[in-house]
Order: C-alpha cells, then sequence, then structure tokens
C-alpha cells in the first residue's frame, strides 16, 4: 500500500523526492497532463489551469481520484488468487486484509495511505528494516 500511495503522490505531483532537470517521469507526466488539459474547453477547462510553473495539480488530483482504481487493478493484476495484502500488528502477528491482492475486493484499492504526508510513511517503512 506504501508503494500505492507513493505512485499517488507522483501523479499528483507533490512526491517529495524533488526531480531535477533530467526527471523523465515528472517530464512525461506534465506533457501527459498538458495533453489531457488541451482537450478540454471552457469552464472545465479554464478551472483545471496550469499554475505559473506549468504544473497543473488540479487536474492531476481529479485524475488520480477517477482513475486509481484502475490503477490498482494495473499493479494487482499479477497476483495470484491466494495473494493477500497484510497489516503487521504492533505485536508482530500479521493481520490479513484485501484478502486476494486486488482480485475483486470491494475494498480496492486500499486508502489507508492516500494522505498520510509521504515523510511519514517512509519513517514507518525506515523503521520496519531497524
Amino acid at each position: 500500500a506504501r508503494s500505492f500511495a507513493d505512485i499517488g503522490d507522483i501523479v499528483r505531483g507533490i512526491d517529495m523526492f524533488k526531480p531535477n532537470v533530467h526527471d523523465k517521469v515528472e517530464k512525461g507526466l506534465r506533457e501527459v497532463f498538458k495533453k489531457i488539459h488541451d482537450g478540454m474547453e471552457g469552464k472545465v477547462k479554464n478551472y483545471y489551469n496550469p499554475d505559473e510553473a506549468g504544473n497543473y495539480y488540479k487536474l492531476r488530483e481529479a485524475w488520480w481520484n477517477v482513475n486509481r482504481n484502475k490503477v490498482w487493478e494495473a499493479i494487482t493484476c499479477g497476483a495470484l488468487p491466494k495473494s493477500a495484502y497484510v497489516l503487521q500488528s504492533e505485536n508482530n502477528t500479521q493481520l490479513p486484509s484485501y484478502l486476494k491482492c486486488g482480485h475483486n475486493n470491494k475494498d480496492d484499492p486500499p486508502t489507508n495511505l492516500d494522505y498520510v504526508p509521504q515523510y511519514l510513511r517512509w519513517f514507518e517503512e525506515w523503521a520496519e528494516d531497524l
């Protein structure tokens, strides 16, 4: 789920890993969202205008909200039927969650980390490695 939340941050343009001039992912995403914006008309196009730096943050957020289920499906479609996403409890037991790893689960995709700040997700992940 952390990786999925990280993908959401990248798509929405709020990833903490700052791009450099050679960042092909961010450049590609800007081009994609510019094309989407260019295909819009009227008030909708004006609502999703980019900021002064050419970022389409509103459009990127809206796209993620509409398409996040398809991204989750794309990530999990190759998972074996008995695969499961599990949560680690405080006493180190595994708690099954999102059984079948995205195969027809009504609760997909997981939203528990969507709006947790990325640095907090990183701290949790790093702490697990200790």
